[in-house]
């Protein structure tokens, strides 16, 4: 399915373009680009302005045509557009927050060998970044794909997705479109998204002084606080509870600290909700009575475990696999407690079903639930020609046997018309000395340290060549 001439020449260009391809990397990562409510002119903050004008820089500097929608999405491409016979690739230029629990400055793009270590490296300015390079590659090579391609970003695609309803709304799509955000080799379906939130009906008493842990709602929290009037906890609770938590007293306060294990709550195995430690150890110990008791029992339960047992929802099918349901960020709000949970549903589920039963759940509890947003499913038909090709050339230059798959995981696909997840993780590992420089259970995309290996990168980007080589024969209308 592959020249291995032409396979040697684009290995040979990549090869030779690594270091200035970090270079572009570094730049990027440098800029925090969380996505927040902007301006007319900043629809996702300032910082994310910032970031689309260098990747739209960093295209003219490579020699490619650049368009600005209002900041909601860029393009890299060529002028004027044929787009009955554009394959379009789509990443993000947004990042969740940082979080906690760094050992490196997270917009320091912090390099060590073939590794960018920063919030975004990964997830996903590297691939952004990377994808303009197959595209000059290709161009540089005078290489025979005969589709026209366009790179296209985004800004709020962690957050809720905004720039590609504003796009989709506005402006033509490509005629396929591959998102450069999920693993190798083809993901033809993603589970569809709730966002919501349970609300305590009840204010908490005034012996809960502060409570709160996450940072954002598609991140597991590693950190969970709760603070308390001192005489609310005996010497002796507070010895036991000193074994599960971290226990400062204050002159009026006493804080309790639960640290956990943060990664994507789309795929919770492995990781440790800090949320879940600090409520299970104060209710253990039943430092709290009441109400108060009452809405942390309540939040122990709900996220003790990650797949929606507990609620009344799980949910599994043979496409997509089981439900999560993780509760993500919990905070006071005007003395009631809120506590925000990431569900990913199969694709054969539906979101107002779940929507629904949690109504029901909750207020048996004495919360109100809130639904912010329901994603639905994204689906494409993997019988398609260009499924089979893509799969057949990663497995081809990987020796692998692997086939295309579903996952919980949400990209721009779900919004785009014929869209589907090409690369660029799970490349074969190669165990690099500069790994141990990083804690067990950091690196990983949404979790501190999180880390882009350019060798695995650019390696990723060779077979992105060479599949696009293999469509060239594929009609996309």
């Amino acid at each position: 399915m592959y020249d291995k001439e032409t396979y040697l020449r684009v290995s040979a260009w990549f090869d030779a373009q690594k270091e200035k391809l970090i270079r572009d990397i570094q730049r990027i990562v440098r800029i925090p680009s969380v996505s927040e409510k902007g301006t007319a002119g900043a629809p996702f903050g300032e910082a994310c302005r910032e970031a689309m004008d260098l990747m739209l820089q960093i295209g003219r500097e490579h020699g490619f045509y650049t368009e600005n929608y209002e900041y909601y999405v860029g393009s890299i491409g060529e002028k004027d557009k044929d787009w009955g016979n554009l394959i379009g690739f789509w990443n993000h230029l947004d990042v969740v927050p940082a979080g906690g629990g760094w050992d490196y400055p997270p917009f320091d793009a912090v390099r060590r060998g073939d590794l960018i270590i920063g919030r975004g490296s990964q997830d996903n300015k590297g691939p952004a970044v990377g994808m303009l390079y197959v595209m000059e590659c290709i161009r540089e090579l005078k290489l025979d794909v005969r589709h026209e391609l366009c790179l296209f970003v985004g800004c709020d695609e962690e957050r809720g997705m905004k720039d590609m309803e504003y796009y989709t709304s506005h402006y033509p799509c490509p005629a396929l479109s591959l998102i450069a955000d999920c693993g190798f080799p083809v993901c033809y379906g993603e589970k569809g998204i709730v966002e919501g939130k349970a609300v305590s009906r009840d204010a908490v008493s005034g012996m809960i002084l502060e409570l709160y842990g996450g940072s954002a709602g598609n991140i597991i929290p590693d950190r969970a606080v709760l603070a308390l009037k001192k005489e609310a906890v005996s010497q002796e609770q507070a010895e036991r509870l000193s074994q599960r938590l971290s226990v400062e007293k204050k002159e009026d306060r006493i804080i309790l600290t639960a640290l956990g294990s943060g990664g994507h709550s789309a795929f919770p195995e492995g990781s440790s909700n800090a949320v879940y430690l600090l409520a299970d150890a104060v209710v253990s110990e039943g430092i709290l009575s009441g109400r108060d008791g009452m809405i942390l029992e309540a939040i122990k339960t709900a996220t003790q475990g990650n797949y929606g047992e507990e609620l009344g929802i799980a949910f599994e099918d043979d496409l997509s696999g089981r439900l999560t349901c993780v509760g993500t960020v919990l905070r006071l709000c005007g003395g009631h407690a809120e506590l925000t949970f990431n569900i990913r549903y199969p694709v054969t589920d539906n979101g107002g079903k779940i929507c629904e039963r949690l109504a029901d759940y909750w207020k048996e509890r004495d919360f109100q639930w809130k639904t912010e947003r329901d994603s639905g499913p994204n689906y494409f038909d993997p019988s398609h020609p260009a499924v089979g090709r893509l799969t057949e050339v990663y497995n081809g230059l990987t020796k692998r046997q692997l086939e295309p798959y579903t996952m919980g995981g949400g990209t721009y696909a779900r919004k785009l018309p014929d869209a589907f997840g090409f690369g660029i993780g799970n490349m074969p590992e190669k165990r690099k000395p500069e790994m141990d420089l990083l804690q067990p259970g950091h690196g990983n995309a949404h979790g501190p340290d999180e880390v882009l290996d350019c060798e695995r990168l650019t390696e990723a980007l060779k077979i992105y060549v060479m599949g696009l080589l293999a469509l060239s024969d594929i009609s996309l209308t």
